[in-house]
């Protein structure tokens, strides 16, 4: 049996993709919204961690409202895939509150992160306190790595 794999390009679906770890249209509303801090009061919301589908979500009450998809690597490491929230409830600082929450999560369990999520990786270029969590081994995508 082999272990865990590196997630590449084709871990994320690209089907409207500008090229290989840009954002997607969605996820370009989404990097938006994923600043320093809400540009609304937080929506109120519960973040659960669902390890055995590897997916952080927001959910108001019953409803669903938004997600950070990931892959465990080894005990120490999650590589943080995607991050999406739901149209309608865009532009409420949701995709700010859920990575600072599943940040605060790793830091707690004492992991690190790789960054193959644009959102992500805009939230801790707004945000270098959180700069330490990205493994040093293996940090993921970076905007340089996209440069022409």
């Amino acid at each position: 049996m082999t272990g865990p794999t590196e997630p590449n390009d084709s871990t994320i679906d690209g089907s409207d993709s500008a090229g290989p770890g840009l954002p997607t249209r969605g996820q370009a509303v989404v990097v938006n919204d994923a600043g320093d801090e809400p540009p609304a009061p937080a929506f109120a919301f519960d973040v659960v961690n669902d390890e055995k589908a590897g997916v952080y979500g927001a959910r108001a009450g019953d409803t669903e409202v938004a997600g950070l998809t990931y892959q465990a690597v080894g005990e120490n490491r999650l590589v943080l895939l995607a991050t999406s929230v739901f149209p309608e409830f865009r532009n409420r600082g949701i995709a700010t509150e859920l990575i600072r929450r599943v940040l605060d999560d790793v830091r707690l369990q004492g992991k690190t992160v790789t960054l193959t999520c644009p959102v992500v990786r805009t939230f801790i270029e707004r945000n270098p306190a959180c700069a330490d969590l990205v493994d040093p081994e293996h940090p993921g995508v970076g905007k340089e790595a996209h440069r022409p």
